[in-house]
């Protein structure tokens, strides 16, 4: 499995089903995380995700780009079961074919969702 498809599958099977159980098939024990409010390690990624789960949160991924540094960043549009949304970019760094590093750049969308320009965010 690329690195590409590792993040494809975390998201699928972790976020988008809002299933912790598989957790370890994509994430190393020693995860690093560079979220605010979000501790290192699966514990903290676990703590995150029971609150952020009851939300209803779904990832419709828009782009992925990976490089040589083992580097997946992923653009998406998360919807919330209460019909708020933001654009974010994730960033991982993979290390033996498992989740080893995060970022994030979460963006709230105001009403709308149209640039100045008129284009798309993504």
């Amino acid at each position: 499995m690329t690195n590409r498809e590792l993040v494809l599958e975390f998201i699928d099977k972790v976020f988008n089903a809002h299933d912790l159980t598989k957790l370890d098939d994509f994430m190393r024990d020693d995860y690093m995380q560079h979220s605010f409010g979000v501790a290192d390690g699966k514990a903290g990624f676990i703590s995150f995700a029971g609150d952020f789960f009851k939300k209803g949160p779904y990832m419709d991924v828009k782009k992925v780009f990976e490089n040589e540094n083992d580097e997946v960043a992923v653009f998406f549009e998360c919807r919330f079961a209460d019909g708020s949304h933001a654009k974010v970019v994730d960033i991982y760094r993979i290390q033996d074919g498992k989740i080893a590093e995060h970022w994030d750049t979460p963006c709230p969308l105001p009403a709308g969702d149209t640039t100045a320009s008129g284009r798309s965010s993504f």
